[in-house]
């Protein structure tokens, strides 16, 4: 195998084979990235046993032939080269290893038989679909931070999408809860998607193909599963995951119906204020919100480090309220709501409440109150 390649397109691809690469692993080749030269392009592939990464990639081929080698140490090596360098890629060499040459910089690298690489049987996945790059990365991005990262509960662990049929509205719908939040967002059904009836994405599948996607050019994403793999194909990348094997808590029971209250205010100074705050909350992470009719207190008390206070107009006509949140989780959901106003309601002081964002129905989350 010899190949000579751009370095920062070998970086590039190197760069998402090896973040699939565990940094300690039992088995020593799954430490490495499979590396094959076909007769005009490269394949790369790493897996952990649970997902499995190949992308293809442009070359200049002398000789086909493969092997595997360290990813992360050949990352770091490419990583370090000139820019607008030429690497030119040897195996075997006259050590019998992987030879890494680049101007004057030469590596080699220990090699495990290509033999020895795992392959992940390929079942068949009867639902595919696809859908815009940038209505996936918009449903990942205002759903991942609220799913579980506690191992006891790994069926919270990532995220749930299902199809949903509500009246003569078809949705796909994507749920994330870590026991403490809620986020549940919808987007419109994909041709295809009609029979999946729930399953649920490893976080840390949901992060590489969120990675993916912001470095691929390709506009759509082609989705196929089956009851317990998913794969994701973007032009010459193709990540494929093992599905949790767990059942989904019945999400749609935590959300209130009978929140009567409304708070209405700007989510700039809403979040402003809160961040503000959090400085003196920083280690009880617990602050209170105070309605009010047209006004909104927000304060935390700490005896080690003081106190604080901000006051914010609102709109509110109901009752007085005081109640308590862990305000990064606040902050999480705030950080999501895209237009200038959010909408909170309360049942109580004790019960869920429901944050939405006032120019956009298709998302909904829910916070669960703190003791302060």
């Amino acid at each position: 195998m010899k190949f000579v390649i751009e370095k920062s397109t070998l970086l590039k691809t190197l760069s998402h084979v090896q973040s699939i690469v565990e940094k300690r692993n039992t088995i020593p080749v799954l430490s490495n990235v499979r590396i094959e030269a076909l007769p005009d392009s490269i394949s790369f592939k790493a897996t952990d046993m649970d997902t499995e990464i190949t992308e293809i990639t442009d070359a200049k081929i002398k000789e086909t032939g493969a092997t595997t080698a360290p990813a992360h140490m050949l990352y770091d090596i490419v990583r370090k080269l000139s820019d607008g360098a030429e690497v030119e890629i040897t195996f075997p060499d006259e050590k019998g290893q992987l030879s890494i040459a680049s101007h004057r910089s030469k590596f080699s690298l220990q090699t495990i038989a290509v033999e020895d690489f795992p392959v992940i049987a390929g079942d068949e996945l009867p639902i595919s679909f696809e859908m815009k790059k940038e209505d996936l990365k918009d449903v990942i991005d205002r759903t991942q931070f609220a799913a579980s990262t506690e191992e006891t509960r790994y069926y919270l662990n990532g995220l749930y999408i299902h199809a949903k049929t509500e009246g003569e509205t078809k949705v796909l719908r994507v749920v994330a809860t870590d026991g403490h939040r809620l986020a549940c967002v919808e987007s419109p059904l994909p041709q295809g998607a009609e029979k999946l009836s729930g399953v649920i994405i490893p976080r840390k599948t949901v992060a590489e193909i969120r990675k993916l996607l912001d470095d691929s050019d390709s506009q759509t994403v082609s989705l196929s599963l089956s009851e317990n793999k998913i794969c994701f194909v973007l032009k010459d990348v193709t990540l494929t995951s093992k599905l949790i094997d767990g059942t989904y808590p019945d999400y749609e029971r935590v959300i209130p119906t009978g929140n009567d209250k409304v708070l209405e205010l700007s989510v700039k100074d809403l979040s402003k204020a809160v961040d503000r705050v959090s400085v003196v909350a920083e280690h009880t992470r617990a602050i209170k919100l105070i309605t009010n009719k047209n006004h909104l207190l927000i304060t935390t008390s700490s005896p080690e480090l003081g106190s604080a206070l901000e006051e914010l107009e609102a709109s509110y006509d109901s009752d007085a309220l005081e109640v308590g949140y862990n305000y990064r989780y606040l902050l999480d959901i705030l950080s999501e709501i895209k237009g200038e106003t959010v909408q909170m309601t309360f049942s109580d002081a004790s019960s869920p409440s429901i944050i939405r964002d006032t120019s956009d129905s298709a998302a909904i989350y829910v916070l669960m109150p703190m003791r302060v």
